[in-house]
């Protein structure tokens, strides 16, 4: 390594100090070629020290902004993914929540069969949408998606059936249902990345809190008994595991803006998946 021989205060402020510099000191120290050493005794102008300054501020900021990583990154854009979806829940439905709870806990909820029954069938709606689109794909990455054990179109055909065997009427798809149904459709056309977050939010929400709620709904209104909607015929955890590996992959080719892009997307998936859950009460 170069070195500078050493040098007194006192030569510093009244001497002009020697320096012995290899020839090698502007590859060595500073990346900006010493053009004119005659103008300082050290080969540098204040201007070109000042311009050195700037550059090595401009390559860090450069570099610091490439290493920025998004929370849960690291492990994959569904971890992303799911880190935005939780920050949207209240405090009392997740650690990570960060919503104030608006309504009551679905533990003081007070269901009837009729609001039971409205959500079912636009859930219903909402999951014909999605099996519809991917196996249609507009777009190849849908095709991913098809056949995952997720599905729930199936099973809430059955379930629906045997609420009409008891001699309950079912109704017709509702507004919050049509609306959803139409909005995924619009998306699944245009804008693919908004559509895969919202394909993620109802698959995984699902099978989080979607299948505590149904717990408790059965326990209120159906001596407990436990829904087609809420059973799959595989290991649940491993078809979720499959369905973010997929995920994973479809995200790697996205831009950094077009994964921001689905990040936003969560907050209307929440409105649209929480007015069709708001019917069990209706």
């Amino acid at each position: 390594m170069a070195s500078i021989t050493s040098i007194s205060p006192s030569q510093l402020k009244f001497n002009k100090p020697q320096v012995i510099a290899p020839k090698n000191l502007q590859t060595t120290f500073f990346s900006l070629p010493i053009k004119n050493p005659s103008h300082s005794s050290w080969g540098f102008t204040g201007k070109a020290l000042t311009l050195k300054k700037m550059v090595i501020t401009s390559a860090t900021t450069a570099a610091e902004k490439s290493k920025k990583r998004y929370p849960g990154e690291a492990k994959g854009f569904v971890e992303e993914m799911r880190f935005v979806a939780m920050k949207l829940h209240t405090k009392d439905q997740a650690k990570e929540g960060e919503k104030e709870p608006q309504e009551k806990p679905v533990a003081k909820w007070e269901p009837a069969v009729e609001g039971y029954l409205k959500f079912l069938v636009d859930s219903k709606l909402v999951y014909d949408t999605l099996e519809g689109i991917v196996d249609k794909a507009d777009f190849p990455e849908y095709a991913e998606f098809r056949n995952t054990g997720l599905e729930r179109s199936a099973s809430l055909a059955k379930d629906l059936k045997w609420f009409e065997e008891q001699g309950h009427t079912i109704p017709e798809p509702s507004t919050p249902g049509l609306q959803y149904a139409q909005k995924l459709e619009e998306l699944s056309k245009t804008d693919p990345q908004a559509f895969i977050c919202h394909f993620y939010n109802i698959y995984f929400a699902h099978s989080a809190g979607g299948r505590m709620i149904g717990r408790k709904v059965a326990e209120k209104i159906l001596n407990g008994k436990e829904l087609e909607f809420y059973k799959w015929e595989s290991e649940l955890s491993q078809l979720l595991q499959n369905v973010r590996e997929k995920l994973n992959r479809v995200a790697e080719s996205w831009t950094r803006e077009e994964k921001n892009h689905c990040l936003e997307e969560t907050e209307k998936s929440f409105k649209y998946s929480g007015d069709i859950l708001r019917l069990i009460l209706s």
